[in-house]
């Protein structure tokens, strides 16, 4: 079974490798990090440098997509059309072959976009629930779910979410015993150490 995530520069570096992680432990399951080019590094929102292992001429047929977010500076031009139109057509073409649909953080804006999450619901991270809340034929959960599951669509809360989410992936594609052993091997017991409380803003943070 093949997952792709399609990546870009500027992407969040733990919503590409946190699910990468969790999902490598699973007998049977072929991560695939994709974009334009094989041959360039993609550079994180912090100045991580990893290169892609396929294409997306060499990924359409997938499985899973697994739509990361990232710096608004690089998903603006993506969903505005000011950029190079080919990851918004992979994530298109590829979404209408997957059996699951996923995004992360504000990788929902980006399915948004790209018209993947209409008649669905979905959340996204904290602080751009507005901006996901502008795609009136998106359907905005309340609260902040670490992710929630709309049919085949799974969408995943604010960065750390994808460890949560990538294990709930983990179950949906195979079974609780699985998924078990998957959260034991990584020992992921969390229990943040200095809790806080999300409130919504009261607008977008940004405009495309």
């Amino acid at each position: 079974m093949i997952i792709s995530i399609p990546v870009y520069d500027k992407v969040d570096l733990l919503d590409v490798t946190g699910p990468h992680e969790v999902l490598k432990w699973v007998d049977g399951l072929e991560v695939r990090l994709v974009a334009a080019a094989t041959d360039r590094p993609i550079v994180t929102r912090d100045g991580f440098r990893f290169l892609p292992t396929h294409s997306f001429e060499e990924a359409v047929k997938t499985d899973v997509i697994w739509v990361p977010g990232g710096d608004p500076t690089a998903l603006a031009p993506m969903m505005n059309g000011s950029a190079d139109p080919r990851y918004m057509d992979y994530l298109k073409e590829a979404a209408s072959r997957a059996t699951w649909v996923c995004s992360v953080c504000e990788g929902a804006l980006l399915l948004a976009a790209a018209g993947l999450l209409d008649g669905y619901e979905a959340t996204t991270h904290w602080q751009f629930i507005p901006c996901l809340k502008t795609f009136k034929t998106v359907k905005v959960v309340k609260g902040f779910p670490r992710f929630h599951i709309d049919r085949n669509r799974l969408t995943g809360g604010g960065i750390s979410s994808c460890l949560d989410e990538s294990l709930e992936l983990v179950r949906l594609l195979t079974n609780d015993h699985t998924v078990r052993h998957v959260q034991r091997t990584i020992q992921y017991f969390p229990k943040p150490p200095y809790p806080s409380d999300l409130h919504e803003p009261a607008h977008c943070m940004f405009s495309w």
